[in-house]
């Protein structure tokens, strides 16, 4: 079976992700998605780029993918993060990074050329006295951190 990428909207993205995600919800904002399909066209995995949630990151040659979400089809995600630098490229972007939570191999990422950067501790969450936030139950989980290269 050859996978192949494909332009998805946005909504399309979310939704996809909203069924396959293993731990979080659909983005809020993005700057770009893509998809892979199979050959019968049937959509098998979403990847939406975005900017980098971490502030001091956000240095406007910096974006962020912020969710990959698949079937579980074999390369599929391998297939997105290549995507997702392609399109930072694209763009004019000089960096692309994305997060993975302690316990996540990053296979896909190693196969697509990324290269882990740093080990992030966990955060106590983005909840604060003057912002209150709702847990989504990923805020203690220690992360690394991908580029791609």
């Amino acid at each position: 079976m050859s996978l192949h990428r494909v332009p998805v909207s946005f909504a399309d993205a979310c939704a996809f992700i909203a069924t396959w995600h293993r731990h979080h919800r659909p983005p809020r904002g993005y700057k770009g998605c893509t998809g892979v399909v199979t050959d019968e066209a049937v959509l098998v995995g979403v990847a939406i780029v975005g900017r980098p949630v971490a502030r001091h990151l956000d240095t406007g040659h910096t974006l962020e993918v912020t969710r990959v979400a698949t079937d579980g089809t074999r390369n599929a995600c391998s297939l997105l993060y290549s995507a997702c630098w392609d399109i930072a490229k694209g763009m004019g972007y000089r960096r692309l990074i994305t997060y993975t939570q302690q316990g996540e191999t990053g296979t896909s990422l190693r196969a697509a050329g990324w290269r882990l950067v740093a080990a992030r501790p966990a955060h106590p969450g983005w909840d604060r006295p003057s912002r209150p936030r709702c847990a989504q139950g990923t805020e203690h989980m220690p992360r690394y951190l991908w580029e791609a290269s």
